[in-house]
């Protein structure tokens, strides 16, 4: 049997190494970190459409301070300035949002409803109103915008280049950032196509700290859209709803609780 003690003697070396690495090394590549996002978000900002896929891990944390994690996965089409189309589909929704430039809907296939709200403007501004007006938040929405690099530095106090990783075979840089209620992390792929491959965000002010996590795969850039790929169609079986009444559209269950009492 491999006792505890003997565990960490064999990890110990790495955890050293490792901790005077982020303590040293890392932090003194700062200034990198910085460089690698703001060529992130220029390139991504630059770019007139974007369809991506994505998986995402949301963890809630139970009174008893269990962590639990959901599942989702779904797909992003962008087109600049003011068309955007998303999908997520998980165990507990299932949902399709559409804005065209003049109408937002959001389809819950799962409870046979949609919303719609007249909205003009840029999905900039959508995401804003959404946030502001719906209490939608959409954690790497902020990825796809030309103005990420301000909204990902608000408040960030440190900067670390990590070094790089491998995420779904594809080479990246990795970059990890502090603000005083969160830690995140991204992995920005390596090359002339500085796409973010893996986004990490972590909650201090929540009892256990949990994550949610997010793989962006499948990058298309420039690439044009379908002609109906902003248009929604909606099914004979569902019914129009307000907003307020589109329930069950969260990415967990009813009743789950994200992060217990501090």
């Amino acid at each position: 049997m491999i006792t505890l003690g003997l565990v960490r003697r064999a990890f110990a070396p790495g955890i050293v190494l490792c901790a005077a690495i982020l303590a040293g090394g890392a932090q003194a590549q700062g200034d990198g970190a910085l460089q690698i996002l703001k060529g992130m978000s220029a390139y991504i900002g630059g770019q007139p459409t974007i369809d991506a896929t994505f998986d995402s891990d949301i963890e809630v944390v139970t009174n008893d301070l269990q962590k639990i994690q959901f599942a989702s996965s779904g797909q992003v089409m962008l087109s600049r300035p003011d068309k955007l189309r998303a999908t997520r589909t998980g165990g507990y929704a299932d949902l399709e949002l559409v804005f065209d430039g003049k109408k937002l809907t959001v389809l819950g296939k799962h409870v046979g409803a949609y919303a719609q709200a007249d909205f003009s403007g840029s999905v900039e501004q959508l995401i804003d109103k959404m946030r502001s007006d719906f209490g939608v938040e959409a954690p790497g929405a902020d990825l796809l915008l030309p103005r990420s690099f301000d909204d990902l530095m608000t408040g960030v106090y440190d900067a670390k280049h990590i070094g790089r990783g491998v995420i779904d075979g594809v080479e990246c840089e990795h970059l990890a950032f502090r603000s005083p209620d969160t830690d995140w992390q991204i992995w920005i792929e390596v090359g002339a196509n500085p796409v973010p491959r893996k986004f990490i965000i972590t909650s201090k002010a929540v009892t256990g700290a949990p994550q949610y996590t997010l793989r962006i795969k499948n990058w298309k850039t420039n690439a044009q859209p379908p002609a109906d790929a902003f248009v929604f169609k909606p099914a004979a079986e569902v019914k129009p709803v307000a907003f307020d009444s589109l329930g069950g559209i969260d990415e967990v269950p009813p009743g789950s609780l994200q992060g217990g009492k501090k």
